[in-house]
């Protein structure tokens, strides 16, 4: 017996979302991303190449982030500039975390539809 499995379909806003999601996301990998989405890592580095807007050129392994904490006491300019920069990183933390809560709700609505039981 030969089993014919049923090719996902995606649409545009959702692959665009995916991508959004990756290049919003300082730290994150496409392996990570397609993992959380449900999606293969070809599938959405395919999506990245066609939707993609090419400001994600680091490497990922060249993408990460500093959580490093300066030795010693702080100036006032490096003070500001350490919260300036955590909160630039938890404005984007809260933009990965909305568009995977609309990814996921879209999802859910999409499969709450194809059950006919």
């Amino acid at each position: 017996m030969i089993r014919i499995m049923a090719r996902k379909s995606y649409s545009d806003e959702f692959r665009r979302q995916a991508v959004d999601l990756y290049e919003s996301t300082p730290d994150a990998t496409l392996r990570g991303i397609a993992a959380d989405l449900g999606v293969s890592r070809g599938t959405l580095a395919d999506w990245v190449k066609t939707f993609g807007t090419g400001s994600t050129t680091m490497l990922p392994a060249e993408r990460t982030t500093s959580g490093a904490r300066p030795a010693g006491t702080e100036t006032a300019a490096v003070r500001i500039a350490r919260l300036e920069a955590e909160n630039a990183r938890l404005r984007a933390e809260k933009v990965k975390v909305e568009t995977e809560r609309d990814i996921l709700r879209k999802a859910a609505k999409y499969f709450a539809g194809e059950t006919n039981w």
